[in-house]
């Protein structure tokens, strides 16, 4: 009998503890601040507090400034609860100045541990309250832009601006500064993409390290440059000598050759621009250029910029491509000149278009020379304008031996032509360069017709 008391005591300590231990737990909950930043500006912190054990009993926020506290959240739960989330918002916040602030989090839970107290964590964070944006002066801009073209602005943001350039549509041009006379001027060279909507704005925008943005609307008439439409046959002799050594899975190189066209077509193509895009937003802070760039000796444009293609195979529309740069054409194995001087940052294989040499003029632009059939420099090898860099071929998805040329702004292609216009470098790049430009801008003065042309 003694024995069978034993036992069921120690069952029922057994279950005593298996039921009451858990209540012991010792594992603090866990606070994450989102964003975790110094800066409390109108973008809200999010404060998320989870709990593993016992669950919540309590949460408390405070902010304290100037000497005052400010409770933002004091509950107590009837229930475990296991997560809470919670927004500090300054849009919610009142009688709060800019200034220094200390966020203080205190949550605890319905541990008895530490003698029935629980586990409490406690994080205090000093933070800058600051919802004022950088102010934005625009200096100088372009009252013409060319559809698919670049505008050059130079304008200047107050000094807690961290972030600043030009947005329009899902793309964004960085502002550079230290590249004019007056040494807190920003230069930015901006694209009207030849895939933005003509009615699309763009706007100049100030970011400083709290998130706080200030924008200003860029007005400009946009000069509707006509791109060409063209439709392409595709064979099964181009598809087998051309395409197919392309494809490197194995997978796809089964399939049939409209499927394998449009794979590379379509999946390395976009592989390929976005190598093009990640090289381009590399770009050196300084200008490495000077005047108008060079077009090829002696060549002559067979291919034009933002040429839309439509490829058919076998009666059928398999297809659709822009063709991203000019294709310049002299004798097979024609020595290939750097259009501009620069920095060689890719020399190499880069997919369709074959053996390609890409030059870094500095403040985001850069210029891509493809289909060689041998190339001369080296990544990281300064050159000079005009100096040779390889030699013209018919590499990647190239019919007959050309030169594909091609310039991009921040990774992104825009029209070549203008670069080659010593006229358009003297009229909308030195000006902003030697602060000759204009003292300030001011909002054009238009009838109301003429108004009605401008577009944004």
């Amino acid at each position: 009998m003694k024995k069978i008391v034993l036992i069921l005591v120690a069952l029922a300590v057994v279950a005593g503890g298996y039921f009451t231990l858990p209540k012991f737990e010792w594992k603090a909950p866990q606070i994450k601040l989102s964003p975790d930043s110094e800066v409390l500006a109108l973008k809200p912190i999010e404060i998320e507090v989870t709990e593993q054990g016992t669950g919540l009993e309590s949460l408390t926020v405070t902010l304290s400034s100037f000497g005052t506290e400010h409770t933002l959240v004091n509950e107590k739960y009837d229930q475990p609860v296991l997560q809470k989330k919670v927004t500090v918002a300054t849009s919610k916040l009142t009688g709060i100045k800019e200034g220094p602030a200390v966020l203080r989090v205190s949550a605890r839970d319905r541990s008895l541990w530490r003698f029935f107290r629980g586990n409490q964590t406690v994080i205090e964070k000093n933070l800058t309250i600051d919802v004022t944006p950088p102010t934005l002066e625009l200096l100088a801009d372009d009252p013409y832009v060319n559809f698919g073209g670049v505008g050059v602005v130079a304008y200047k943001p107050s000094a807690d601006t961290v972030r600043s350039g030009v947005q329009i549509g899902k793309y964004f041009f960085p502002g550079h500064k230290g590249q004019t006379r007056d040494p807190g001027t920003y230069l930015v060279f901006f694209a009207h993409p030849y895939d933005v909507a003509e009615g699309e704005k763009a706007i100049l925008i100030a970011t400083d390290k709290a998130g706080n943005t200030r924008q200003m609307s860029l007005a400009y008439t946009l000069k509707d440059v006509r791109y060409k439409k063209s439709t392409i046959a595709i064979t099964d002799e181009f598809i087998q000598s051309k395409v197919a050594p392309l494809v490197t899975d194995v997978a796809i190189r089964q399939k049939s050759p409209k499927e394998i066209f449009v794979a590379v077509n379509r999946a390395l193509r976009k592989d390929n621009d976005d190598k093009i895009r990640s090289i381009g937003q590399k770009s050196a802070a300084k200008m490495l250029w000077s005047g108008a760039f060079s077009q090829l000796t002696n060549s002559k444009v067979e291919a034009n910029f933002a040429d839309a293609r439509t490829y058919i195979y076998q009666g059928e529309e398999i297809d659709k491509a822009y063709h991203l740069g000019f294709d310049l054409s002299v004798t097979k194995r024609y020595p290939v000149e750097a259009s501009n001087s620069g920095v060689v940052v890719f020399s190499g294989d880069l997919g369709i278009y074959g053996n390609t040499v890409i030059i870094d003029h500095g403040l985001a632009l850069t210029t891509l020379y493809g289909h060689l059939s041998s190339i001369d420099v080296k990544e990281g090898e300064p050159v000079k304008q005009k100096q040779i860099i390889g030699r013209s071929g018919e590499t990647g998805l190239a019919v007959g031996d050309h030169l594909h040329f091609g310039v991009y702004l921040n990774g992104v292609a825009v029209l070549p032509l203008e670069w080659w216009d010593e006229k358009w470098i003297r009229d909308n790049v030195t000006p902003k360069l030697d602060g000759t430009a204009a003292e300030a801008v001011e909002e054009p003065k238009t009838s109301p017709k003429t108004a009605r042309k401008r577009r944004r």
